[in-house]
């Protein structure tokens, strides 16, 4: 069907980010699915994979404008290079067996095209594996100091957004249960403060959904600086990986016993759940300094926001070895549904009863 002139001028109002498909420009569902499948190609070959991120200028968005920056896609991309949208609007191209500089390299020919002295796309270029993950540090900081973020990363291009319902039952999910365990927090809360030194919560810089750094809150089940004495005990950990987890860990106080074999302590992340950095399911968040040990394979688990349980936390917790608690995350990721959800949420309770691993 042919639009007459007016509703094809009124259409291009509505929709600020065409789909241009007559040059073979992806949609943003599409090209997700396109550079999720290039991921897991270049995951298993071992060889760079760059995406190229273009930005018209602010005052140059029209349906012309677009169709111009799709020509000249066109004619200076590879056949394998797949050129589509982002979820914010911003065009963007997968160059698989292509390093940064070679990216960047494309980057500067489209920029060529432009003329000289007027406004020039802003280009930004991501390479999976995220070759700088390895040089990010952790900070640590008691309750109350503002969070930090890790800066622009592939992980972050690849962060799925979470469904409206998800979010709905999160929100309301938190709300119930911190009303009801409120009372038994303030109890455990006066247990910890006359038992042992120190403050009642504890909380831990930890890498969450597209790599973004959020602190986790728990109730404090170890002494005063135990972070501190973790690389003594390295040796002693009871999961391979770069995770540490230890049964009978000499840090623990006496009532943080009773709080990890339970997972009392782990409480106060409904506040976490509340404000939108976990999920009621979801992978558990890794502290930072071993999320960013994790092969590039396995961080595919920061796709998704974290939450208090899991497939690993359901199955079996410190039982299986890191990998196959890797691969019980991507489960997740394939298998997520609302359904899926439920179900993890039901068997949860059983499995803490079950006090299997170390916690």
């Amino acid at each position: 069907m042919i639009l007459p002139p007016w509703l094809r001028r009124a259409k291009s109002r509505i929709f600020r980010v065409p789909t241009l498909r007559s040059h073979s420009i992806l949609n943003a569902h599409d090209f997700r699915l396109a550079a999720d499948r290039e991921r897991a190609r270049a995951g298993r070959s071992g060889l760079p994979l760059s995406i190229l991120a273009i930005a018209l200028p602010p005052d140059h968005k029209s349906l012309r404008d677009f169709a111009f920056l799709s020509r000249l896609l066109s004619r200076r991309l590879r056949a394998t290079d797949i050129a589509g949208y982002l979820s914010d609007g911003r065009a963007a191209v997968l160059l698989p067996d292509t390093p940064k500089a070679g990216a960047w390299k494309v980057a500067s020919d489209l920029c060529d095209f432009f003329p000289v002295g007027s406004a020039r796309p802003s280009c930004e270029v991501y390479v999976y594996p995220d070759e700088s993950v390895s040089t990010r540090g952790e900070q640590e900081s008691p309750v109350g100091q503002s969070k930090e973020e890790a800066g622009d990363s592939v992980e972050a291009l690849f962060a799925q957004p979470t469904p409206m319902l998800k979010r709905a039952v999160d929100v309301v999910g938190a709300v119930v249960g911190l009303l009801m365990t409120a009372p038994l927090m303030l109890i455990v809360a006066a247990l910890i403060k006359v038992t042992s030194r120190g403050p009642v919560f504890y909380s831990q810089l930890r890498e969450g959904h597209g790599g973004r750094r959020f602190y986790i809150y728990k109730l404090r089940s170890m002494r005063v600086g135990a972070h501190q004495e973790q690389s003594a005990l390295r040796g002693l950990s009871e999961q391979d990986g770069p995770a540490f987890k230890m049964r009978h860990d000499p840090r623990i106080t006496w009532i943080g016993g009773y709080l990890r074999k339970t997972s009392l302590d782990e409480l106060p992340q409904l506040w976490n759940v509340l404000v939108g950095e976990m999920s009621l399911v979801g992978p558990r968040p890794l502290p930072v300094e071993e999320s960013l040990k994790c092969a590039p394979w396995q961080r595919r688990r920061l796709d998704v926001k974290p939450g208090l349980t899991c497939v690993w936390q359901v199955r079996g917790r410190s039982t299986v070895t890191f990998e196959s608690w890797m691969r019980m995350d991507l489960e997740y990721l394939q298998r997520g549904s609302f359904s899926f959800d439920v179900k993890l949420l039901l068997s949860t309770i059983p499995s803490l009863l079950l006090k299997r691993g170390p916690r």
